[in-house]
């Protein structure tokens, strides 16, 4: 199979591009989202506020853990892929693929040695008490066995958004019949963390797979060889790769890190119950998310074609549109948000409603600026959107620490939204200026 065959007919372009890869998105998302529901209802009514806590901040750490280590190399792939695909360089775009592979396999090695240095020297900072250390290691070491952000890109590069759904939806279905199974058979801690460990391994079986069924494994295998040479083919990914890292690793942690801040300041049963407002805010807001994956082909395509100036239209129909939209969510929750948690979680998660509300503000303001950090990432401003991130998680921690002592679980969710109005206005004024050099670079070319 040719793997440049993905697109067939009429190429769509700009928001019809956006429109078709957000769909499949959603479709695969929305999936996600309702059986996180049930999933979510089984593993707290099971396992209690308490216990719920501790697995909670045994995912949470280990989420952290990886992303310590883990590169965006999706992001790498759609960044320089893009040339090598419209060119039909079938060997530059091979060497790609396997350069981010074994990047991959490089961060799961080292990933290891890190988790198990950082549990043992920062364990209990981080609320990880001798009890959780064995488990929590573990479950580490099951997540980056299981990276699979090589096979996503592949995908995205080529417009298989239908196919990186189907393959992502393995993991609300096997978490939901492993919860199931659990609940009937081992209801314990230890039982739910194996189940959602069987998740994580069959997802990225399945992201293989369906590379494979693409004919980019055979693409790898025939034209991926002389590795030294990436670096040659595509000049400038090696700062990419370390921007996007640096950005990613404040990104997915600083998502993390208020759940172990609330774990140590206020116990397990309160990381429980802000866990649940956690995952209901992102549930809600998870539309930014996709919005930004959906989008970021097509806006390295356009910055490719003309420069900055060509996705100015795009922006503003997204920051219209999401505007809308977390207005939208927000009413939603702040009318029945309660009621939500108390469906799912059972009446003493209701606690976490004052923090649900904080959370999903942020995640609305997070879907508003949906757009910006996918345009400075695309045109090779991966250091600004690093040095945004950087102040963020800054100004989320001192918030943290400060509201903490007076408001408990709600000072660290409300640090979480202060964190996201930085993020958003300096990624409005980092664009502004991108955009602004661009067109002085442009009209002093012309002159």
């Amino acid at each position: 199979m040719n793997p440049f065959a993905a697109r067939t007919g009429t190429p769509r372009k700009g928001l019809g591009s956006v429109a078709h890869n957000l769909g499949w998105l959603l479709a695969g998302r929305g999936v996600t989202a309702v059986l996180s529901l049930f999933y979510l209802a089984i593993v707290t009514r099971t396992l209690g506020v308490t216990d719920f806590g501790r697995f909670s901040i045994i995912v949470g750490a280990s989420q952290v853990l990886v992303a310590l280590v883990g590169f965006q190399t999706w992001q790498i792939i759609v960044r320089y892929g893009t040339a090598h695909r419209s060119a039909g360089d079938l060997d530059r775009l091979g060497r790609l693929f396997r350069a981010c592979t074994a990047l991959d396999a490089t961060s799961a090695v080292v990933g290891v040695g890190v988790a198990a240095t950082i549990l043992s020297l920062w364990g209990e900072m981080l609320g990880i008490g001798p009890t959780l250390w064995r488990a929590t290691f573990i479950f580490t070491i099951i997540q980056l066995l299981s990276l699979r952000s090589t096979p996503l890109g592949i995908l995205r590069l080529n417009d298989n958004f239908s196919l990186a759904a189907l393959a992502d939806s393995a993991t609300p279905v096997v978490r939901l019949v492993g919860a199931g199974l659990v609940a009937l058979i081992h209801p314990t801690l230890q039982g739910f963390l194996v189940a959602w460990m069987a998740a994580e391994l069959l997802t990225a079986t399945a992201y293989w797979l369906m590379v494979a069924r693409t004919g980019n494994l055979r693409l790898m295998r025939r034209h991926g060889h002389g590795l030294r040479a990436v670096v040659t083919d595509n000049p400038g990914i090696v700062q990419f790769a370390v921007s996007t890292n640096a950005n990613a690793t404040f990104t997915l942690s600083s998502k993390q890190f208020p759940l172990l801040l609330v774990g140590g300041v206020a116990g397990t049963t309160a990381a429980g119950e802000f866990r649940l407002a956690v995952q209901l805010a992102q549930a809600m807001t998870k539309l930014s998310q996709l919005l930004a994956r959906a989008a970021f082909p097509e806006i390295v395509r356009s910055i490719d074609a003309g420069g900055l100036r060509k996705v100015g239209k795009f922006l503003v129909r997204s920051v219209s549109v999401a505007t809308l939209v977390a207005a939208l969510v927000f009413g939603l929750l702040l009318l029945g948000g309660q009621h939500v948690l108390a469906l799912v979680g059972g009446s003493e998660f209701t606690n976490a409603y004052s923090s649900l509300l904080w959370l999903t503000a942020a995640g609305c303001i997070d879907l508003c600026t949906v757009g910006f950090e996918p345009v400075l990432m695309a045109a090779n401003r991966a250091g600004s959107a690093f040095f945004v991130r950087l102040a963020a998680t800054g100004t989320m921690f001192a918030a943290a620490f400060l509201l903490a002592p007076s408001m408990g679980a709600n000072g660290i969710a409300a640090g979480v939204l202060i964190a996201s109005v930085v993020t958003a206005v300096l990624l409005a004024l980092m664009l502004g200026l991108a955009i602004r050099r661009d067109r002085l670079r442009t009209e002093g070319a012309v002159a």
